[in-house]
């Protein structure tokens, strides 16, 4: 199925704008560093480092993307919803 989009694009650098993200794994929290990439795709880290990555659609905020990530599906989207509010928060102070 084509969606239009591509997870290629440019590296905004090592760790410009990396921020942190509980998200919910049943019931319990887990830690992740989130390193933007550009084009609403996001590296997610955890202590053992990258885990994949994730793209968010512009379009359609319900849904995204992931390459490489081995996380459930509910995992998935508490870790886009967590990314999701993260940008609203800093949309709104910025």
């Amino acid at each position: 199925m084509e969606t239009g989009n591509e997870f290629n694009g440019k590296d905004v650098g090592a760790d410009a704008g990396q921020f942190r993200i509980e998200a919910a794994d049943g019931d319990r929290g887990r830690f992740f560093s989130v390193r933007p990439l550009g084009n609403e795709r996001y590296e997610l880290l955890d202590d053992d480092g990258s885990i994949g990555t994730i793209q968010l659609d512009e379009r359609d905020h319900s849904r995204c993307e992931s390459q490489g990530c081995e996380l459930d599906l509910p995992l998935l989207h508490s870790v886009r919803d967590q990314i999701r509010g993260h940008l609203d928060r800093n949309k709104d102070m910025g």
